[in-house]
């Protein structure tokens, strides 16, 4: 495997696990709904909360991969390329669609649990008279483990593509090793001599001899 497309796994592998880990982060230190505290008469209490940093460097960091990935595949999910085999060309497709999809929902919750996070949304909380908002548990959890499948498709879409340009290189070009025809470098030698002049009285003398 080339030098490129191991540094591009490795980057985007670790960018993926950098936002599972901020994300599953983030769902541990959300704000719970037994931290919220009550303050007559309509005012919600809420302990400060890493889980929007957390949240928000799970997303940056998943955005991050997502790009890296298609910028070194070159689009070319947008154009087929007759190097790369039928097979490893439906296998790289169905990774890229499933990449896209995982990282749209993923990088979703993962910024809206953030972003809920810091306004106190999503879930409320009953004190008598007024509701107290906290986030869903699950919501980061969810994002971190669509954040690892986004990038395991993606690393999968990027091999894909880049063995199979390799493997159309080395049967595109087949071997043409054959006899060269051409015409003859040496001129053809001459049969008929140039005719040559006899006196006549030569020519009688020869024929009474």
């Amino acid at each position: 495997m080339e030098r490129k497309v191991l540094v591009v796994c490795g980057i985007v592998g670790f960018l993926g696990i950098l936002s599972a880990a901020t994300g599953f982060a983030a769902e541990g230190t959300r704000i719970k709904s037994s931290q919220v505290m009550s303050d007559p008469p309509d005012q919600c209490v809420y302990p400060r909360s890493p889980a929007l940093p957390l949240g928000l460097t799970a997303a940056l960091s998943l955005m991050i991969a997502q790009i890296i990935i298609n910028v070194s595949t070159g689009c070319i999910c947008c154009r087929r390329s007759p190097r790369i085999p039928d097979s490893s060309w439906r296998l790289a497709l169905v990774c890229f669609v499933l990449s896209w999809f995982t990282f749209v929902i993923g990088f979703l919750l993962l910024l809206t649990g953030a972003a809920l996070n810091d306004q106190h949304g999503d879930e409320s909380i009953y004190f008598g008279n007024y509701y107290c908002y906290v986030v869903k548990p699950g919501v980061f959890a969810g994002g971190s483990l669509l954040a690892l499948a986004s990038a395991a498709f993606g690393i999968v879409y990027y091999i894909t593509l880049s063995t199979g340009k390799i493997a159309g290189d080395g049967t595109s070009m087949p071997n043409q090793g054959g006899i060269a025809m051409g015409q003859p470098q040496f001129p053809p030698t001459q049969t008929s001599q140039e005719p040559v002049f006899v006196h006549e009285d030569t020519y009688i003398r020869r024929q009474f001899t």
